[in-house]
């Protein structure tokens, strides 16, 4: 009777882990310079600051007035809403997939 070892098992588990969690930070810094080129002129980007333009909110405020997931749409059909001077953005899935996964990164 063969006897079971969980040692490959947690090994393979720990670097499934590993990598998802490199493919998170990989996408973070992605949103990251996405924000830093587009948003950051009126908004503050980071997890403290204030925002450049005051009508324009701290990013990491945005998990407290919508789901985060909730702003998939708007990142794709191009945001139209918000304060009266922002431009309109339309961005790509993969850059919305790194736009949020930034996003969720200040909460």
């Amino acid at each position: 009777m063969e006897t079971f070892s969980p040692v490959p098992v947690a090994v393979t588990v720990l670097l499934l882990v590993s990598t998802a969690e490199a493919q998170t930070m990989r996408a973070v810094r992605r949103g990251e310079t996405i924000v830093q080129t587009y948003c950051a002129q009126c908004h503050a980007v980071g997890k403290t600051g204030s925002s450049a333009l005051s009508v324009a909110p701290p990013l990491r405020d945005l998990q407290k007035l919508y789901p985060v997931e909730h702003l998939e749409e708007a990142f794709a059909e191009g945001i139209t809403t918000g304060h009266p001077e922002m431009p309109r953005f339309q961005f790509e899935p993969d850059q919305i997939d790194d736009l949020i996964a930034y996003l969720r990164s200040l909460e």
